[in-house]
């Protein structure tokens, strides 16, 4: 039986550079699989995936093995396998937009010194679930546990806009049919819910000063999910005579720039 001779530490090296390459190779090509809603053809993939078509074959016959990748009988086409949906299914798992938006709301309190939260709908409506404030708090009677308005505070308008949710638009309609004058002098129009809906949606996140507390202004911004709708609302909120309300500023960029690394986060893509 003929010798072979050990592997020097550069062989290794370049054998473990091999795996890693051929690790990212595989990955690049469920990433394009996916990218193409899950199934899809040999010449589709490799396009995707910029690979030539004879290496993408290659690779999915390895992760076929492995059940990350099926091929149908009759068409061909390749989708993704039981293997992949269970990890995508233990990822979805893990997707609570209260735990995985903790980090953002510890980077708003520190770089902007406000009071900072995140809310889900609710069986009332949006609910506060986890709040963080500055060393010299703002005073205001919001609470994990609260429960907020949809057309008066940021937080509800938010989650009003850009959910498609017509018992949410019922309930709004009627919010606003109940409120004083005053507050309903803040929005104007025929439709006044429809109006401030496209505001909102066209600043890209909510913003309120004083409709909800005399002397509070807020700014939040949707979190979404993997399907696209709306999980949780990430909110700022301050003193309006030291909180910046521009759609530009400081504040309304940094809520609206977390609320969107926390979508991706959950798995959200924005088309």
């Amino acid at each position: 039986m003929p010798h072979t001779a050990p592997d020097t530490p550069a062989d290794i090296l370049t054998k473990r550079r091999q795996r890693v390459q051929s690790a990212e190779t595989g990955m690049t090509i469920l990433k394009a699989l996916a990218r193409l809603g899950g199934a899809a053809s040999l010449t589709a993939i490799a396009a995707e995936s910029e690979e030539s078509a004879a290496k993408v074959h290659r690779y999915l016959s390895s992760l076929t093995s492995e059940g990350l990748v099926a091929q149908h009988p009759a068409t061909q086409h390749y989708h993704l396998g039981p293997e992949a949906v269970r990890i995508g299914l233990a990822a979805l798992r893990q997707c609570d937009p209260v735990r995985m938006g903790e980090a953002a709301l510890l980077r708003m309190r520190e770089s902007l010194q406000v009071t900072c939260f995140i809310a889900v709908m609710g069986n009332m409506g949006p609910t506060v679930m986890r709040m963080e404030e500055p060393s010299l708090p703002v005073t205001v009677n919001i609470r994990p546990g609260s429960v907020l308005p949809l057309v008066w505070s940021a937080s509800g308008q938010a989650f009003l806009a850009f959910s498609e949710d017509a018992e949410l638009r019922a309930k709004a309609h009627a919010e606003f049919a109940a409120a004083t004058a005053e507050q309903r002098s803040f929005i104007g129009g025929a439709d006044p819910v429809g109006t401030l809906c496209r505001q909102v949606r066209a600043q890209g996140g909510a913003i309120v000063r004083d409709t909800l507390l005399a002397g509070i202004s807020a700014i939040a911004a949707p979190i979404y999910d993997a399907r696209g709708h709306v999980a949780a609302v990430l909110t700022a909120l301050g003193a309006s005579n030291g909180f910046d309300t521009r759609p530009e500023g400081k504040v309304c960029t940094m809520v609206i720039h977390e609320a969107q690394a926390i979508s991706t986060a959950m798995g959200y893509a924005d088309a």
